[in-house]
């Protein structure tokens, strides 16, 4: 596990008692844009997992605890930093803790996130993740091409532009695409 702390030297929010609201600043760490794809907040990817109020000595603060959603993720980094410039814009110290278990499930994303990515032309992750033996088919998994919505798609690579991404091909509307993998 680990943390980081920043603190803020900003005005910060307006709550008429010149103290900051954190509820404001929740909000705004809530809202700090994934690095690799900017279209989805790091809370509808489900990475932020608890925003607490905490005293410091600057004074009320927040601690964030975020979950990678696999453990080399090399976005964390910017990540942490992100969420502590929220709380300095605002004047609030805010600690970073780096939580890896349970590990991050796509699950964990919210309905809006997964629009979000639709959106944006990835294919978000479909179903739920198996918990305990995971069954085995002879189907070919289907993936339903962001552009036009055929089924008719084809995986090209394991990996796509993030390890979190595989690689597709529309074989109706012969476009690539990536699909956020379930996990």
């Amino acid at each position: 596990m680990t943390s980081r702390t920043g603190t803020g030297t900003g005005t910060g929010t307006g709550t008429g008692t010149g103290r900051p609201d954190l509820d404001e600043v929740e909000r705004a760490v809530r809202a700090v844009p994934d690095p690799e794809i900017p279209v989805i907040t790091i809370d509808d990817l489900g990475v932020v997992r608890e925003v607490e109020r905490v005293d410091t000595p600057e004074g009320p603060g927040l601690r964030v605890t975020i979950t990678p959603t696999y453990s080399g993720c090399p976005a964390m980094r910017v990540m942490e930093e992100d969420v502590v410039a929220a709380g300095r814009r605002a004047g609030v110290p805010v600690e970073v803790v780096t939580r890896l278990s349970p590990a991050w499930t796509t699950d964990w994303m919210s309905e809006r996130g997964r629009e979000q990515l639709l959106r944006f032309g990835i294919a978000p992750p479909t179903g739920q993740r198996a918990h305990g033996p995971v069954p085995v088919g002879l189907s070919v998994r289907q993936v339903a091409c962001p552009r036009c919505g055929s089924t008719d798609t084809e995986e090209v690579a394991r990996f796509g532009s993030t390890a979190c991404k595989a690689l597709r091909r529309c074989l109706a509307c012969r476009e690539p695409f990536d699909e956020f993998k379930t996990l």
